[in-house]
């Protein structure tokens, strides 16, 4: 991740966030993105989540760990699946728009994390700082940052992440899995 985004920037890419959501929700046409003041920071390659809650609740939530096409179009993407594609959640309905609130994540690259055991793993980790992938095998799943909230607990937390990758809870603990580290730009509707 380059420099910090910049609050314009933030505001563009919220009002891409909502405006696509909305849109595609709506089944229109998506706005086109030269509408928008595209700085380049948000024509640069970079990876977003983009969280959808309905008073605090989850809604949707679906981004990607890694840089593969312009930021603000990451962001586009990222909104329009939270809203439409989360496996979790149906597809979002055109009358919860209002009581939709938009939270996006820009994301470092992912780095690997080194460690020699399951207690060193713990020591390691750090809470409300770190998102963290876990892998086993084909299988992976992430945790933003902003999960540290609602578990605080960093085994806890790995054995949640587990859980959500599909595999026994306590496989942290019993297996030498791949751990990757990143931290996240967050910023919500309300912040810009």
């Amino acid at each position: 991740m380059s420099d910090p985004l910049t609050d314009g920037e933030k505001q563009t890419l919220i009002r891409i966030a909502r405006e696509s959501l909305e849109a595609a929700v709506r089944v229109k046409p998506l706005p086109p993105m030269v509408s928008y003041f595209l700085t380049p920071t948000l024509t640069e390659n970079g990876a977003s989540f983009v969280t959808l809650t309905v008073q605090g609740e989850l809604r949707g939530c679906i981004g990607a760990l890694e840089a593969y096409q312009p930021l603000a179009e990451d962001v586009r993407e990222h909104a329009i699946a939270a809203a439409l594609e989360d496996p979790r959640f149906p597809p979002m309905r055109e009358e919860e728009l209002d009581g939709i609130h938009i939270e996006v994540s820009r994301l470092t690259a992912p780095k690997a994390l080194d460690y020699s055991s399951s207690e060193d793993l713990l020591q390691k980790l750090r809470p409300h700082v770190d998102g963290v992938v876990l892998r086993h095998g084909s299988k992976r799943a992430t945790f933003l940052p902003q999960v540290w909230e609602k578990i605080p607990d960093p085994a806890e937390f790995l054995s949640q992440l587990c859980y959500k990758m599909n595999v026994k809870p306590d496989t942290w603990r019993d297996a030498k899995l791949l751990v990757f580290t990143y931290q996240v730009e967050e910023f919500h509707e309300l912040d810009t």
